[in-house]
């Protein structure tokens, strides 16, 4: 399921952890998706943000899966969807 929604909304996608704490900060994320396989200390200032902002923070078992369903050749850690 998770992963069907992050493909189905490929053109509001934000990737990468550096980028979604950023669009978080400024307001523009409406959810999170966190790789459960990727460092923890590489997701987890993404996590801690999420909770403080109140941002639906899910997770994914791979993010080698997670990077496929975004298109992209590499793995991705941490991905938003912008609202």
């Amino acid at each position: 399921m998770s992963y069907e929604k992050v493909t189905q909304n490929q053109s509001r996608l934000i990737i990468g952890t550096k980028q979604t704490l950023k669009a978080m900060k400024n307001g523009e994320i409406s959810e999170v998706y966190i790789a459960e396989d990727a460092d923890r200390h590489v997701t987890q200032k993404v996590l801690d943000l999420a909770n403080q902002l109140d941002i639906p923070c899910l997770g994914v078992d791979s993010k080698k899966k997670l990077g496929k369903a975004c298109g992209i050749d590499v793995s991705a850690s941490t991905v938003a969807i912008k609202k």
